[in-house]
């Protein structure tokens, strides 16, 4: 290459790296002013204290003699550290972890469990080095009773599923035994049909209350009618009410709305009519209401039945819990039906009342809130109606028809 033309490439270069400099160099004076040095920020140490000190999980770090060197409040409230000294079940596997160098996981849990104390608590050891150890404890109350709850309902709908089909197979076998008796062959037919049923009912519930926990997706909600709610259902609860021998009273129409999915209501309040019909005595009546309260609206089932004992109410909306087990099987429940109704009014925004005395009968009340429009400014209750909060029985609705 021509000795001029490295030159002028050299040169070139220079000059390009001159103006680029000073343009930097005229940028940063822009940004800093002038007598005020750019902060260094924090040191890396005190990041790493605000990272201990913040976490979620209980932060515990101990020497080879097994006393705390330095620990966070988290620590403390899952107990792993109580008036500085470190849980003995904690410090016996940090020995075992100095001593075998790997990871060992320990239940904390607390022995006594008392007031707010977190019921379980998992921690893992590491070894850090140079004698040091540190316990990570997390928090596993809520994950320790999902799976309560899961064994509970997996015992539940297994005896459940049992008994209806344990008595399908020992009413077919009977069927089979008198295969040359027609009124036998009948009877036990017409048995096996109940249990079917049943059978179906119960499935057909656990797929509702499957979707309605969460795993499905939940239609979108619309503007509801409250009429055509209550319509429904006392047309699905028909049948059961005049094989009872039950009298609906249902008032007058309201033009009521709400926000809300219409299949999903009309099964909840379904329910409630047909649990209202199980547990009253023949030629009882059941009244079902509505009204406006306030930002709400309120639909009442109101029967004259046997009431459900203080004891029993705040447990009636549990999966399979019956107040009166012969009862319910009798008429082919299937435990459900109320704690269904519970979470398509949780899923709502909305919940579910009852007042009851036993001896008198029951009422429960779904509240759910009602649709407001643009220029609805009705805030107050409806004419003459109680305070929402107020939980008693209401006034029984005038008869239709």
């Amino acid at each position: 290459m021509n000795p001029l033309v490295c030159v002028a490439i050299a040169v070139g270069a220079l000059v390009l790296g001159l103006v680029v400099g000073a343009w930097l160099a005229r940028r940063r004076a822009v940004a800093t002013p002038v007598g005020v040095a750019p902060s260094p920020g924090p040191p890396m140490a005190d990041l790493l204290q605000r990272v201990f000190r913040s976490a979620d999980e209980g932060l515990v770090v101990l020497n080879r003699g097994g006393e705390v060197v330095l620990h966070n409040a988290r620590a403390v409230e899952l107990g792993v550290v109580r008036l500085g000294r470190p849980d003995s079940r904690a410090a016996a596997v940090c020995q075992q972890v100095l001593e075998s160098g790997a990871s060992i996981a320990v239940d904390l849990s607390p022995l006594d469990h008392r007031g707010r104390q977190p019921a379980a608590v998992l921690a893992h050891v590491r070894p850090l080095g140079d004698g040091f150890t540190m316990v990570e404890a997390g928090d596993t109350s809520d994950a320790v009773r999902l799976e309560a709850t899961r064994r509970d309902f997996v015992a539940n709908v297994s005896h459940e599923l049992k008994t209806p089909v344990g008595a399908v197979g020992l009413l077919a076998e009977a069927v089979l035994d008198a295969a040359d008796d027609p009124v036998e062959v009948r009877r036990f037919g017409t048995k096996i049909l109940n249990e079917a049923t049943r059978l179906g009912n119960l499935v057909t519930e656990l797929i509702a209350l499957s979707r309605l926990t969460g795993a499905e997706r939940l239609p979108e909600m619309g503007v509801v009618d409250v009429d055509e709610v209550v319509r429904e259902a006392l047309a699905r609860s028909r049948l059961s009410a005049e094989s009872a021998h039950i009298e609906i009273i249902v008032d007058s129409p309201t033009g009521l709305e709400v926000e809300g999915d219409l299949t999903l209501l009309v099964t909840a309040l379904s329910n409630l009519v047909e649990n209202a019909i199980a547990y009253s005595p023949p030629e009882a009546s059941v009244s079902v209401s509505r009204r406006r309260a306030g930002e709400w609206v309120e639909i009442a089932v109101t029967d004259r039945g046997i009431g459900i004992a203080p004891e029993h109410q705040k447990r009636v909306f549990e999966r399979f819990f019956r107040v009166d087990p012969a009862r319910s099987r009798a008429t082919g429940g299937t435990g459900l039906g109320l704690a269904i109704v519970k979470h398509v009014l949780a899923n709502h925004g909305g919940e579910v009342r009852l007042w009851s005395s036993p001896g008198t009968g029951s009422t429960f009340t779904m509240r759910l809130p009602a649709h407001a429009e643009p220029d609805d400014e009705s805030g107050a209750d409806s004419a003459g109606s109680a305070p929402a909060d107020l939980v008693r029985r209401p006034e029984l609705p005038d008869r239709v028809g």
